[in-house]
């Protein structure tokens, strides 16, 4: 499963990773100079996800509806664990759009991994759901990150949280710095290339963001992600070529 047992990842607790702990940002410092960027963001972001969450309400609840109608058996809402601000270990929320069995049906097809590392992907996976394969591609999938949002796991703008073992994406991001603030729902990366990018670029955009913190950044963002969720790019997650995933469902 997804389950693991400590509560903080932290890549850098050893010699070899001396050079890439030169690279990390003083958090405090980063804190003390964007003061009051950081408190209008914290509230920003509590306004906006609770209003979001009332709006959003009925149709929220309409989608865990027809999940559950398409594919009962498990909780419409999936929970998984992702690595958050200072390599804190948070539940991270979306719609389920997978079966409800489909961790243990991950070994069926695992040999048909297109990936390396801890994350699958695979053309027209069998575990994904009719209404899974549409609420991915509009990123309704995403809708329950709002309550991260408002519980204060995530922010609306920052680094996408890595799964907890995907540990190339996280050592690289903290040579800059990137794991030392909250993930967000969309970011510098998301809209420039997403998973199309590679590892090393994907930590470098996000380390440019950390080092660029200004509401313009974030409004730039926040913009461009809603122009490619109405062109049904949709937000990536889940790590390094899922976007050539999306592509390949839209051509079937």
């Amino acid at each position: 499963g997804n389950q693991t047992s400590a509560a903080y990842y932290a890549p850098n607790q050893t010699s070899t990773h001396s050079k890439e702990r030169s690279y990390r940002f003083d958090r405090d410092a980063l804190l003390r100079e964007k003061k009051g960027y950081w408190m209008v963001r914290r509230a920003q972001d509590i306004f906006f996800s609770l209003l979001a969450l009332i709006v959003l309400a009925i149709p929220m609840a309409i989608v865990a509806l027809v999940i559950w109608i398409d594919s009962p058996g498990a909780s419409p809402i999936f929970s998984q664990d992702r690595v958050g601000r200072d390599g804190k270990i948070f539940k991270f929320y979306k719609f389920r759009s997978m079966v409800p069995n489909a961790e243990a049906k991950l070994q069926e097809v695992l040999a048909q991994n297109e990936m390396d590392g801890p994350v699958f992907k695979m053309k027209n996976d069998p575990r994904i759901t009719r209404v899974g394969h549409f609420i991915r591609r509009t990123s309704i999938d995403e809708l329950p990150q709002l309550v991260n949002i408002l519980k204060g796991d995530m922010s609306i703008v920052g680094p996408r949280p890595a799964l907890y073992n995907q540990y190339d994406l996280i050592e690289e991001r903290d040579k800059y710095g990137a794991n030392d603030v909250r993930p967000g729902l969309t970011g510098l990366a998301q809209v420039n290339g997403r998973d199309e990018l590679e590892i090393e670029e994907k930590a470098r955009l996000d380390g440019e963001y950390v080092k660029n913190l200004t509401f313009a950044m974030d409004l730039r963002c926040f913009f461009k992600t809603i122009t490619y969720v109405f062109n049904r790019e949709g937000v990536v997650e889940g790590g390094t070529g899922t976007l050539q995933q999306n592509q390949l469902e839209k051509k079937d």
